[in-house]
């Protein structure tokens, strides 16, 4: 199968799912409109924060698709799982934001949020690990082993904040929003010199 097949398949997956999350933004008629619009502050929170995740994870799907020069059976299935922990976030989001101020099952609705960000995370680390180490004559010659590590280790960072998060949410609902929060800022922020170096190299 042709790459772009697969990228144009995965882009509707990204499209769809970032904007059904619009659809947890709304105000319940009968209360003041001001005083309604402060009070869904998590709504506002939740969207933000699986938006921001959402978008990075479409930027760096697109810079592995960009290494690749072909794709095999493995990586179209894996591919798929990542789509599908994509496609479940628009659910785990409007959870987090209906119970986040919720009497009862904020918590049980953060360790779902946080789960979902982590099975994401890890959809994505074993499809980069797939091409990186187990099938590099499917990547463009120029990606040295020390590119590839470096790529690899930037992917991994984010597996422990958002197991952390997952179990934070027994805790706390609000400790699993700042983490995953913080994740997303993490790769939001400009790369250092060495990484962007190697994102030249690759």
């Amino acid at each position: 199968m042709p790459k772009n097949r697969l990228e144009a398949f995965a882009d509707g997956i990204f499209a769809i799912a970032a904007t059904l999350l619009t659809l947890n933004l709304a105000v319940s008629e009968g209360h003041p409109l001001g005083q309604e619009l402060l009070t869904i502050w998590p709504q506002y929170a939740a969207y933000a924060i699986s938006f921001v995740t959402i978008g990075i994870i479409w930027i760096n799907h697109h810079a592995m698709l960009q290494r690749l020069v072909s794709v095999d059976h493995a990586i179209l299935v894996l591919n798929l799982l990542l789509l599908l922990t994509i496609g479940v976030l628009p659910f785990s989001t409007a959870l987090m934001a209906e119970y986040l101020n919720a009497s009862h099952g904020q918590n049980l609705a953060a360790v779902v949020y946080g789960g979902s960000f982590l099975l994401m995370s890890l959809a994505f680390f074993a499809i980069q690990r797939h091409l990186l180490l187990a099938k590099p004559h499917l990547l463009q010659d120029h990606l040295t082993p020390e590119v590839r590590q470096a790529v690899l280790r930037r992917n991994a960072t984010g597996l422990l904040p958002y197991a952390v998060a997952t179990v934070s949410g027994i805790v706390s609902p609000f400790l699993t929003l700042a983490i995953c929060a913080l994740v997303g800022v993490f790769y939001a922020l400009p790369r250092t010199r060495f990484d962007v170096q190697h994102q030249r190299d690759a």
